[in-house]
């Protein structure tokens, strides 16, 4: 939990360009369920999900890099239009590293959200680590911060907003939600 943002930590956001992040356990609940088919069901939250599109509509970029291979997760990142989807990946900082140079980032540019021990290296490098409250206690003492959402649960959705917030772009993401005004005035809405 943040009680209060230290001038480090606004600089720190200040500065991302790319938010990267776990799936099981910080855009899903961790859990893993199977159907009599055999197939593959995770729970996402749709308020995590109009975060990733609200960082988009201000610029950022945003992935996923994750350690297990999954098509239901191709299938939301398609939905959500990330930059860029890593799965299969055990150890994970490779394809961190991959990311970098694809965008011509550095590390100081990077917010990573990760949960357990597969993340470790990458919160340990990136300009701004955060763990959602559910973390393990390794992951959490490596974090500039953890959240006082549960991963699936909108632990995302906190860290963007605290990002745009910080970039100034906070105000433009919400009324991008918006209808502008004068559709709003000249229908009536049943």
């Amino acid at each position: 939990m943040i009680p209060e943002i230290s001038s480090k930590l606004r600089q720190k956001m200040t500065h991302i360009r790319l938010i990267l992040m776990d799936v099981d356990g910080v855009l899903t609940d961790g859990k893993l369920i199977f159907g009599n088919q055999g197939e593959e069901l995770k729970s996402f939250s749709i308020v995590d999900g109009l975060g990733i599109h609200l960082a988009r509509q201000a610029g950022l970029k945003v992935g996923i890099i994750t350690g297990r291979r999954s098509d239901i997760v191709s299938k939301r990142a398609r939905e959500l239009k990330m930059d860029v989807v890593m799965q299969g990946c055990f150890h994970k900082l490779p394809a961190y590293l991959e990311i970098l140079k694809t965008f011509n980032l550095n590390d100081g540019q990077v917010c990573y959200i990760g949960d357990d021990l597969l993340d470790m290296d990458i919160l340990s490098r990136a300009g701004l680590a955060v763990s959602p409250v559910n973390a393990r206690p390794e992951i959490k003492a490596v974090s500039d911060f953890s959240t006082a959402e549960r991963g699936g649960e909108g632990a995302v959705r906190k860290v963007i907003e605290l990002i745009l917030k910080q970039q100034g772009k906070w105000e433009l993401a919400v009324a991008h939600c918006r209808l502008p005004s004068d559709e709003t005035q000249n229908g009536s809405v049943s």
